[in-house]
């Protein structure tokens, strides 16, 4: 390969590990109808790659995964594994998930043993084995702790150990450091990366779940960015860095940008940016409470910032991680009380207005905004004004969104509708009896 990722002449590209033709999956709305999650989504994963997918929550990367690992077949398209069409788990391909999963009750070597359960090897052969993957992982020593014993890096540790353990040629991997501190997801990340490049395991390939950008520019040699709602590929990059990779070298940190830039439109689109998710009923709404918006709000208007920021430096200065403020950053976007442009955020007039504003005041801008710009919002209110009694069912609404959304975004958009409804006064609602009231 050149260092642009490209064929040379004369060079037969490696062969596919894992193929996704043309996949598709849609799951069945309360009223039948079909509803798309996943859709003509092309994937070829080569010998000696790495290829990350990046999107933002709601995007299907992890139902990807699941097709790519047998566990979930598509209703469209379809799934290969070294040429032949995957109709279940397969053997050869291990996961790690983004939980430990591990169980409580059984050792570190007994968890390990569990990824060997159905290989048919007598038991010497698993105990040998599973030692020899505790060892490479960094866990020796540790055999016989239990779970509550160790911390979440070495949990997840184990749970890397458990999916080696078997040899796997391709592994999966789904979020697996983003339940882990900055310094230990550091730490396995680095880790990992040195069994990579040293092939010290069998694996030929892996396929990487990640809503983290740096992340994804320090392990990948390409990026499959994915778009929601429908989840698509939106656009894809190679990483021609070599690793070690320095995350200040400048062409590392133009790699960073790039990316941002692609998931900020994005993030502008589905938010309302094109003028025309802010009329739909069925519009996912991020899991953002009232009060963070506030907090963000105020932030942003500090004279640091003074209304307008790159959301990188604005994440350095909240100290949490860019992609966190992601959530945020699309819910102002569709108040109206901020804009996003190409990796920038910045306040409107009226989130100036807001910033500036007593409590009173800030909460009857924010009523006409989410009246304006959330129609779920509006039509709880209205739903309640046209009934004598004032009062309504959750089931109600939650019925009417799944003909729009997937079951959890409803349960998510519905959450958010509850909070910023309740901030804005427009209703209250009994958690107790699942009731909207005024």
């Amino acid at each position: 390969m050149t260092p642009d990722g490209t064929k040379q002449p004369g060079l037969t590209a490696p062969a596919p590990v894992l193929e996704l033709d043309q996949v598709g999956i849609s799951f069945a709305r309360s009223s039948g109808e079909p509803l798309p999650v996943l859709d003509d989504i092309d994937v070829a994963l080569r010998e000696g790659e790495i290829l990350g997918l990046l999107g933002r929550s709601g995007s299907g990367k992890s139902t990807l995964l699941r097709v790519a690992a047998g566990l979930v077949r598509p209703t469209a398209g379809r799934a290969l594994y070294r040429g032949a069409p995957l109709e279940g788990p397969a053997e050869g391909i291990a996961v790690v998930f983004q939980t430990f999963a591990l169980y409580p009750w059984l050792t570190v070597l007994a968890n390990v043993e569990l990824g060997l359960d159905a290989s048919g090897l007598k038991p010497d052969a698993v105990r040998a084995r599973a030692m020899s993957a505790i060892e490479m992982i960094g866990l020796d020593g540790f055999e016989s702790a239990f779970p509550r014993e160790l911390s979440g890096g070495m949990r997840q540790r184990v749970g890397f150990a458990r999916a080696l353990v078997s040899g796997p040629k391709l592994l999966l991997m789904d979020e697996p450091f983003s339940a882990l501190d900055v310094l230990t997801a550091e730490t396995l990340r680095s880790d990992f990366l040195d069994l990579w490049a040293q092939r010290q395991t069998a694996i030929e390939a892996v396929l990487m779940v990640t809503h983290n950008i740096e992340e994804a520019v320090l392990m990948c040699d390409r990026i499959h960015v994915l778009g929601g709602h429908p989840g698509h590929v939106v656009a894809t990059l190679k990483v021609p860095l070599a690793r070690p990779r320095n995350r200040l070298d400048p062409a590392f940190r133009a790699i960073v940008d790039t990316l941002y830039g692609i998931l900020t439109a994005r993030l502008a689109e589905s938010a309302g940016g094109a003028g025309t998710a802010r009329g739909a009923f069925g519009l996912r709404l991020p899991a953002v409470s009232s009060h963070r918006l506030v907090g963000f709000i105020g932030a942003l208007a500090a004279a640091a910032h003074e209304g307008h920021a790159e959301l990188a430096a604005l994440a350095a200065t909240l100290m949490v991680k860019p992609d966190e403020l992601f959530p945020v950053a699309a819910a102002l976007h569709l108040l109206a009380f901020a804009e996003l442009e190409e990796r920038t955020i910045k306040l409107t007039a009226a989130g100036r207005m807001f910033a500036l504003a007593d409590d009173s005041e800030r909460k009857r801008l924010f009523r006409e905004h989410v009246l304006q710009f959330v129609p779920l919002v509006a039509h709880i209110r209205e739903v309640l004004d046209e009934r004598e009694v004032h009062r309504a069912p959750r089931a109600r609404f939650e019925l009417e969104l799944e003909d729009h959304l997937h079951r959890a975004d409803a349960e998510t958009t519905l959450r958010t509708a509850i909070d910023w409804g309740r901030y804005a006064g427009l209703f209250s609602y009994d958690d107790h009896s699942r009731t909207f009231g005024d």
